[in-house]
């Protein structure tokens, strides 16, 4: 279940309307395993204008390939409902709601999986805001000696 929790750390997608989304910047989100343990961890990501349709439009992240036949972002509501498939062909259902405005975002998720067989299942939540117009500069590793 610990490889749910970064379903909501990384979002993927397609274009949007630029009246219904978040503003770009720095934006810190806390991501949450609610069910069926708790963990939380928080991260600082930069949105670009060129990042914020992929943010907008359905959770995913490097680990997921995931698809939502039912994806809807108007009026600052959120409803997503899809499945989520791993590198290892391991496929999660998720259904979220959630509420958005241009500087926040708020998903509530639920998970269903099969692990050895076992159904499981959990609540995943990521609260985000945006916390500066610009995004600081990246850090420069120092020289190798």
């Amino acid at each position: 279940m610990k490889a749910a929790l970064p379903l909501l750390l990384g979002l993927a997608a397609a274009p949007a309307l630029a009246a219904e989304t978040i503003q770009p910047g720095y934006w810190e989100s806390t991501n949450q395993m609610l069910s069926p343990i708790h963990t939380t961890s928080v991260e600082k990501r930069c949105l670009t204008p060129a990042d914020i349709d992929k943010f907008m439009l359905g959770p995913s992240n490097r680990h997921y390939a995931c698809a939502y036949p039912t994806r809807s972002f108007k009026g600052g509501k959120i409803v997503l409902d899809g499945t989520c498939v791993s590198k290892k062909g391991q496929q999660v259902k998720v259904s979220g709601q959630g509420d958005y405005s241009r500087t926040t975002f708020v998903l509530t998720a639920t998970i269903a999986t099969d692990i050895l067989g076992i159904p499981v299942s959990g609540k995943v939540r990521t609260e985000a805001r945006r916390i500066a117009d610009a995004c600081p500069p990246p850090e420069v590793a120092p020289p190798a000696e």
